[in-house]
């Protein structure tokens, strides 16, 4: 397992997480088999936004015995209780009474990270902080009993609203090349748009655990794939993983093979995790912009290129921890030979060698 430290918390994150809505439809014994495999993967990052409240006991039972060394997701917004099914609300009575009920489950007194639950248009956040569910969160906190805040969101304007306060520590946001290439229902924001949101959160510290990585499936079968081929899962999440300020990827799972399946991301090759097929739909307002990929390797000069780009846009963007990973690198910009290698490899069309003099400049100034 590899992991990344939120910035804003202090902890180390498992880059791959889980989410949970498919874990109950395993049968109690292997669901319970499967969370306790992931855990003894290195998994210790989990969201609880799921589809059924059968869910919630499975995770209790699970992983009870090692609740310190896990950092459990729950969002208060989100409705449960017996033998339900998964509820959005913003009336504080129910999203009181739903959050008990989901800790009650879980067999825990304390929230790693509460979250303010799925909010996607400003009239969603009004009502939120109207009705006193924020005012709630905020509560459980002093006393405690929430640890750190997140926010849960589409829409990367709703997002950065909330990211104004001050108060979020983990934004779980939808990340996947459908979503960010405008091509299905939570394609919300520009290209450009969405990776402004993500530098933010990088530069600000702010960790992004990562939503329907595959497209809710889409982007694994080439039926439905907008880019007119299948992609992976190692594909999907080295994609998510590559976006700046994410920490962790929470792909589902409905029981240990294909827990397993997953996890064999960390044996993959360079060529298995490729997802250069994605250019072939590149939106104009992302045309000639570096996503980090590194199609583009090896540098006869030895520029980690992707890296030095993603120092660059960070930078720019105020994240001054950015500036100063820059300024480590043993190879920098200045010693771009402009051979053209690069630009003849990169997929999005970026004239690399053009922008490693911009970079120079940049930080020679």
């Amino acid at each position: 397992m590899e992991y990344r430290v939120n910035r804003r918390t202090g902890e180390r994150i498992s880059v791959l997480g889980l989410g949970s809505s498919s874990i109950a439809s395993a049968g109690e014994a292997e669901g319970i088999e499967t969370l306790r495999l992931a855990f003894e993967k290195g998994i210790n990052y989990f969201d609880l936004a799921t589809a059924e409240s059968d869910n919630f006991p499975l995770f209790g039972k699970a992983l009870a015995g090692v609740r310190e060394k896990i950092r459990y997701q729950l969002h208060l917004g989100a409705d449960y209780g017996p033998g339900k099914s998964y509820g959005w609300t913003v009336e504080l009575d129910k999203a009181r009474r739903s959050l008990d009920w989901q800790l009650k489950a879980l067999g825990t007194d304390y929230i790693d990270y509460g979250f303010i639950h799925c909010l996607d248009e400003l009239a969603d956040w009004e009502q939120y902080q109207k009705n006193g569910l924020l005012d709630y969160l905020l509560e459980l906190k002093k006393a405690g009993v929430v640890r750190h805040i997140g926010l849960s969101s589409h829409t990367p304007a709703l997002a950065n609203r909330v990211l104004d306060t001050g108060l979020v520590d983990m934004l779980m946001f939808s990340i996947n090349p459908a979503y960010d290439y405008s091509h299905g229902e939570y394609a919300k924001g520009s290209g450009s748009e969405r990776m402004a949101l993500y530098r933010r959160c990088e530069a600000e510290g702010v960790g992004i655990s990562v939503m329907k990585p595959f497209s809710s499936g889409q982007l694994l079968d080439g039926k439905t794939s907008p880019f007119g081929v299948a992609l992976s899962e190692y594909q999907c999440i080295q994609y998510a993983l590559d976006r700046p300020g994410v920490l962790t990827v929470l792909p589902g799972v409905g029981g240990k093979a294909e827990l397993t399946r997953v996890l064999g991301y960390f044996d993959a090759g360079e060529a298995e995790r490729d997802y250069s097929a994605i250019s072939a739909i590149t939106p104009r307002d992302m045309e000639g912009t570096c996503v980090y990929c590194n199609h583009c390797q090896p540098c006869p000069a030895g520029l980690d290129v992707g890296l030095i780009n993603k120092y660059y846009d960070l930078a720019r963007a105020g994240d001054a921890l950015a500036a100063d990973h820059y300024r480590t690198l043993s190879v920098q910009a200045d010693a771009c030979i402009a051979c053209g290698h690069c630009n003849s490899r990169c997929p999005f069309h970026v004239d690399q060698a053009a922008r490693m003099e911009e970079i120079r400049r940049y930080f020679a100034g």
